[in-house]
């Protein structure tokens, strides 16, 4: 099973080829059926591309990419205004520029440069081109230390380069992986800095420190609050799904409910099925209150929508199905202009290829399932079983440790300061996130009833009180490093 680094680059093993090979449970990847807008709904805005370094760290690669960012000075007072940095993460940057309002809103409010960078091997900021992911030799340069050596570098030619910026402090800001990055960019390069919010950035998810059943009882939990009905109806589905896959009539008819664009063999059933879980486990991150359209477009409170469909858990296998098949829907075609399902293609707006081969070298998250403590079939996780699929995949060793020896894991609190970390408690992802205060500057705010990185979206009609003061209290903190940072170095700025 072991694949030499040697034999592999030397083959050129194309990794896009081999991609069918299945790895892990990929219940909660936050990467299918995207039907994003790759047009910015804000104005007043510049996209730029800055001429990037491949390698930081060694010598022995000179070769520059392109890295795409948007910028927006419209409410930035210069000299010495802050600048609002999103460390951008797994897809297109458009995406989490249209979805992160709370910066766009409350820049007027700091005079702030807003600033969104998109991440390497994203969108349209790929080193190699087309090529970026087609073997070890250039894609060994996707990695967590080079993404924030990125962003390191364009922030000091942002302070070199836009009259009256020299001194302008950063504040760092990011969501789910890119909340992660947020906080080891603060942990990392503090100098650059004066503080970062992290909002749902599990960055405590990582083997040996992390229950790999916590986001599965979560996501249970969201559609158990709703109805006992509809989590039951999601864990009987499975079995239905399985006995009706055994015959040609069966597979017929689950290819018609669930509307596929082709029918599948029987040997493809898992397919199905973890294109099914993966929409379960998905639409709790997104069960907010206002309608959205950040992974699909959606109602307010789908999951409350889908649940409408199942109440009756004791059907037989075809109505079962039947009423799956309508819960499903809300997800995939909550508008009805899909004219099917491609359950073997994925939407790579946010960048499936290029985060399965993360997942599997260095952001190793555990996932897992018991079947009765949530709604999922069972599926084990080892770290040893986990770490063969990906040496078959991409002939690497996946790093089981390096995220914690890199950044701390629970022991951040030793050097780090002046980071947020923000999860709502309905958000399957804060299994892994700092849900606890650490110190007097590693602040944790929680807020029941949200989900993912909620605080970091646009003020809505619906938006409960709590998620109101959570902002509040975000927008608080950022004021105090900011008004620190300036009487710390003797310059006169209002805001």
């Amino acid at each position: 099973m072991k694949i030499s680094l040697v034999i592999l680059i030397n083959l050129s093993i194309f990794f896009i080829l081999i991609d069918g090979l299945k790895i892990q449970n990929h219940h909660h990847q936050h990467h299918l059926s995207l039907a994003q807008p790759l047009s910015l709904k804000y104005s007043n805005f510049q996209v730029k591309y800055f001429q990037q370094k491949v390698d930081h760290f060694s010598y022995s690669n000179n070769d520059t990419f392109e890295q795409r960012y948007i910028i927006s000075t419209e409410h930035w007072k210069s000299p010495n205004g802050p600048i609002w940095f999103y460390a951008g993460n797994e897809g297109d940057i458009f995406t989490f520029a249209n979805n992160t309002g709370f910066m766009w809103d409350n820049a007027k409010k700091f005079n702030a440069m807003i600033i969104f960078m998109e991440h390497r091997y994203y969108g349209e900021s790929m080193p190699y081109g087309k090529k970026s992911m087609q073997n070890l030799s250039m894609a060994g340069y996707l990695t967590v230390e080079q993404a924030l050596a990125d962003y390191a570098d364009f922030i000091v030619d942002i302070h070199m380069t836009i009259n009256g910026a020299r001194s302008s402090p950063v504040v760092i800001m990011g969501g789910s992986y890119g909340g992660m990055l947020a906080a080891w960019f603060r942990i990392k390069y503090p100098h650059l800095c004066v503080g970062a919010l992290a909002a749902s950035a599990p960055i405590l998810q990582f083997p040996d420190i992390y229950d790999c059943e916590g986001y599965n009882r979560i996501a249970t939990k969201d559609f158990t609050n709703y109805s006992p009905k509809c989590s039951e109806s999601i864990r009987r589905s499975w079995s239905a799904i399985r006995r009706l896959a055994k015959t040609n009539d069966g597979r017929k008819f689950l290819s018609e409910q669930f509307q596929l664009c082709e029918e599948f063999p029987e040997q493809q059933v898992q397919t199905l099925i973890d294109w099914i879980a993966n929409i379960w486990g998905t639409l709790p991150m997104i069960d907010y209150p206002n309608p959205a359209d950040f992974l699909s477009k959606l109602p307010a409170y789908p999951i409350k929508v889908v649940c409408q469909y199942l109440t009756e858990p004791d059907s037989n296998d075809k109505q079962l199905i039947q009423s799956i098949a309508k819960a499903i829907s809300v997800y995939t075609n909550y508008t009805g202009d899909t004219e099917c399902n491609k359950i073997n293609e994925s939407n790579d707006r946010l960048g499936t290829n290029a985060w399965d081969f993360q997942a599997c070298t260095e952001m190793v998250l555990p996932e897992c399932s018991n079947g009765v403590d949530d709604m999922f079939e069972p599926e084990k996780w080892t770290f040893d079983e986990f770490s063969a699929g990906c040496r078959q995949k991409y002939g690497i060793n996946s790093d089981r440790y390096k995220a914690l020896i890199m950044f701390g894991g629970k022991h951040i609190s030793h050097t780090a300061t002046n980071i947020i970390f923000s999860n709502g408690l309905r958000d399957p992802w804060s299994a892994g996130g700092v849900l606890e205060t650490l110190s007097d500057t590693l602040i944790a705010i929680k807020i029941p009833g949200a989900c993912h990185h909620e605080d970091l979206r646009s003020q809505g009609p619906n938006d409960p009180k709590i998620l109101l003061e959570a902002r509040e209290q975000e927008l608080q903190i950022i004021g105090d490093w900011l008004q620190s940072y300036y009487e710390q170095n003797q310059i006169e700025f209002k805001f």
